[in-house]
């Protein structure tokens, strides 16, 4: 009977290998690709170029929403001068079934009143949505989409019905500009030569952590530490209101209450005006 046993040990464990094996190998060889038959709203990635101290930004995406599924594909191109950038939020969005999984994202402001704001994503396939296995697999690309604040607040607000909270950031004008410029230049990384994402080591909140890390080596100032946080993005505010970088004078559950901008987004959805109406006054 011992024996027999440890016949079958040895066969599952020679299986096992076998699967460890082939998989490592399937993972090797399996490189990210630019040429995919893209959902359509992933299809176009936004190019920059840069002529002196002005960053010109081609498809920057700003679609019209009936519902999710719903809506009117539209993109446009524009100029940024750097000199008139002037805030910086951090935006995280919970999914509304889990306490742990959000998607986190960068918006820029600028004097003359326009808003910019840069996501890291998966790009997803025709038919295929986010599964918490396949990204082991190498299954999605990463790309940097650049929003206009009417598609990417008002999809997540106003038509998912996900909590937005949108926290203002308290640095420096010259340190904004230095992780605009940074997170441009990710965006046509990507756009050249594509990446796999990966929820632990290239996410969307590791990301911003790797720009922001980047920045402060250059400045000299301390790094901000790998924590659970980045890989639990709901609560990834945590890492910055412990720096003291969330301009606020609240607690940070009352912040994060505070900064819910869901009932603005309803409220001034058809508003010219919408981005700096949805912004509260700092606290």
């Amino acid at each position: 009977m011992k024996t027999k046993l440890k016949i079958i040990f040895k066969y599952i464990a020679l299986f096992f290998i076998f699967v460890f094996v082939v998989l490592a190998l399937y993972l090797c060889l399996k490189n990210p690709s630019l040429d995919r038959n893209w959902n359509t709203d992933q299809k176009i990635l936004p190019e920059v170029s840069f002529s002196g101290n002005v960053a010109s930004i081609k498809n920057i995406r700003n679609f019209d929403y009936k519902t999710t599924s719903d809506y009117i594909v539209n993109y446009y191109d524009r100029d940024f001068n750097l000199d008139e950038i002037e805030s910086l939020y951090y935006i995280i969005e919970p999914f509304s079934d889990y306490d742990w999984p959000a998607h986190t994202m960068l918006s820029f402001g600028f004097s003359n009143g326009d808003y910019i704001t840069i996501s890291a994503e998966i790009r997803k396939e025709v038919g295929e949505s986010f599964s918490a296995f396949w990204w082991l697999m190498k299954e999605y690309e990463m790309v940097y989409m650049i929003w206009d604040e009417n598609d990417l607040v008002k999809l997540r607000a106003n038509y998912r019905k996900d909590e937005v909270i949108m926290y203002p950031i308290k640095t420096s004008q010259e340190k904004i500009k230095s992780l605009f410029v940074s997170m441009l230049n990710r965006a046509n990384e990507l756009w050249k030569i594509p990446e796999f994402y990966n929820t632990i080591t290239n996410n969307c909140t590791t990301s911003i952590l790797k720009h922001t890390n980047t920045l402060r080596k250059e400045n000299n100032d301390s790094q901000i530490s790998w924590s659970i946080e980045a890989l639990l993005p709901s609560h990834s505010d945590k890492i910055i209101y412990d720096l003291w970088l969330i301009d606020t004078s609240l607690s940070l559950e009352e912040a994060r209450k505070y900064y819910k901008i869901n009932e603005l987004s309803e409220k001034y959805s058809s508003n010219e005006w919408y981005s700096s109406l949805i912004r509260k006054k700092i606290k």
